[in-house]
């Protein structure tokens, strides 16, 4: 008898081919049978006018914490992501001493926005080894499968202690890190992440350990990803957030190469203001095949909700020159803030080249007011600052300046996406047709009161495919599934084919989609998070077990952690 039996359905089988009507049978976690099913089932779901598809994975999340205080790693799981990877950027909670526990703590609120009272309260620290962290992680049970690469920052701080922040490592120092990540991804690490960039500080408001790296160690750790089976690598440069210098490009290409692993980076931007971008990113990619590698950018498909605020770090923090105002004690910053020729100052870098993809937050007029805090702010939730600004005769700048200085900075900004015109929409189209051009990067498990990436796979099922029509139902479900199997290497997931591990997905075709974004004071220590449901998911199963049925979750907790050589294989570049 089978366990499990999805009756009826549209198969889409994360191939991209022709979806057919069939069902889809399952016994102990697996898949055993796919088309026209007779045999009996202990529990039958009647799949009728609905869609069958292999479980989502999501390639870029920073549920390294999470996972301990949510082991269902919410929402992603209820918009039907049934395999996440973390670890991402450099920053992982293993290896660790423990006299290091409340700097990286700390730097984990600052760079990836998780709430320390969350970390502090949340999370059951005691681990020192990257196979200890895992034990934990498994000992947690989480609900969907969850594999992590080890990160520059933490390998590199065991070994330096504090001075990781400080200096490039000796000969013999870069042996000893080489030597902790063997270790590491011998105990199932997925591989090597690491980052340049320059918007990436400690709590205390330095350079990550790993900006501090020479090219010669990071040439000699992705040599040693490449001595292990199923590994891959994850990286970031400065001009992720905006186009790769020539030596970005370079040093991109030969750590693939040293590796012979792919290497992926965050985030490709898409706009059709900037139309230049992705050819140039593109070269990267193109320098590494000539050198035997692989370089993937990584596209959001979906406008990801995000407020903002001149209280709380966001990514107006990381606009040149905004970070020395805002950082300051809120009294000060106030004052800074109504001083004129800070005001010129602060719109000259906002608008400089320098700025990046983060230009494009300063378009101040598009901002909307979210939640306020003070009588002279009344009324103004909901509204868009340009028509507050040409009501009182103001520049918009000054006006949102005003509104946020009435509420002590307290004040909700929702930026409104300038990415949302048709020549955009056609150019992430062509972007998704690029080999070396993937799906991902919704930061699932970070930036939590700030930005709701996770609901990115519904809102794409929902949005981009069913209303814009950008896609067919197979080629979008086959990038968010299979094609993401294929790059990583994970064993037997990512399709709907006998034999393959039964992670799948049902929904209604014609409500599939995410609710809108909205803070919910549900962390530890009751800070909050912005977040969102997913709409017309009726079941989630992971490895063969129902986790939500009906948007709803069961409590199951059927995940696995994934280990690199047992769960991946390695793919190669060329």
């Amino acid at each position: 008898m089978l366990d499990y039996l999805v009756k009826g359905a549209t198969i889409v089988d994360g191939s991209g081919s022709p979806s057919y009507v069939g069902d889809v049978g399952v016994r102990d976690g697996r898949i055993v049978a796919v088309g026209e099913v007779t045999e009996a089932a202990a529990e039958t779901l009647d799949a009728t006018g609905l869609v069958v598809t292999p479980g989502f994975i999501d390639n870029h999340t920073h549920y390294d914490a999470q996972v301990f205080w949510d082991a269902w790693m919410t929402p992603s799981n209820e918009h039907g992501v049934t395999t996440v990877l973390g670890g991402n950027c450099g920053f992982t909670l293993a290896p660790l001493r423990s006299e290091d526990a409340d700097y990286t703590r700390r730097m984990m609120q600052k760079v990836e926005g998780m709430p320390l009272e969350a970390l502090e309260t949340g999370v059951k620290w005691g681990w020192e080894t990257f196979a200890e962290y895992l034990d934990a992680v498994e000992e947690s049970q989480p609900a969907i499968n969850a594999g992590f690469l080890v990160g520059h920052c933490a390998i590199r701080r065991y070994v330096m202690g504090a001075e990781a922040t400080d200096r490039e490592a000796t000969p013999e120092e870069i042996d000893r890190i080489v030597a902790l990540l063997h270790e590491s991804i011998e105990a199932g690490g997925l591989g090597f992440s690491t980052t340049l960039s320059n918007t990436h500080s400690d709590g205390d408001g330095k350079p990550v350990a790993s900006r501090k790296a020479g090219k010669d160690e990071l040439i000699a750790l992705c040599t040693a990803v490449g001595e292990h089976e199923g590994t891959f690598l994850e990286g970031i440069v400065p001009g992720c957030l905006d186009k790769f210098a020539d030596d970005e490009i370079e040093l991109l290409a030969e750590m693939s190469a040293a590796a012979k692993r792919s290497l992926n980076w965050n985030l490709l931007t898409v706009d059709s203001a900037e139309p230049d971008r992705i050819p140039r990113q593109l070269e990267a990619s193109k320098r590494a095949r000539e050198l035997g590698g692989r370089v993937i950018g990584l596209t959001m498909p979906v406008l990801v909700p995000m407020n903002m605020s001149l209280l709380n770090f966001c990514g107006l923090w990381l606009i040149p020159g905004w970070n020395e105002i805002l950082a300051r004690p809120v009294p000060e910053r106030i004052e800074k803030l109504q001083d004129p020729e800070v005001r010129a100052h602060m719109l000259e870098r906002v608008n400089s080249k320098e700025a990046g993809v983060f230009r494009r937050l300063g378009n101040f007029g598009r901002y909307v007011i979210g939640d306020t805090y003070s009588e002279a702010n009344q009324g103004l939730k909901g509204r868009v600052v340009k028509d507050i600004a040409a009501e009182r005769g103001q520049d918009a700048f000054d006006t949102l300046l005003e509104i946020c200085i009435n509420d002590d900075l307290r004040t909700i900004l929702w930026p409104m996406p300038n990415d949302n015109d048709a020549d955009t929409w056609s150019l992430r189209q062509q972007a998704w047709q690029e080999d070396d051009i993937m799906l991902g990067g919704s930061d699932a498990g970070a930036h939590l009161d700030r930005m709701a990436g996770a609901p990115f796979p519904t809102r794409f099922l929902g949005d981009v495919i069913r209303g814009r029509k950008l896609t067919t139902l197979e080629d979008g479900v086959r990038m968010i599934s299979g094609a993401q199997a294929d790059v990583f290497g994970l064993v037997d997931r990512g399709y709907i084919r006998e034999g393959y591990h039964a992670d799948l997905v049902v929904f209604d075709p014609q409500e599939i989609a995410a609710e809108d974004a909205s803070l919910h004071f549900d962390l530890p220590g009751d800070a909050p998070r912005l977040t969102a449901g997913a709409i017309g998911v009726k079941a989630v199963l992971v490895n063969g077990v129902e986790t939500i049925r009906d948007g709803k979750q069961t409590g199951a907790r059927p995940g696995t952690v994934l280990r690199s050589g047992r769960d991946t294989v390695t793919v190669a570049t060329s």
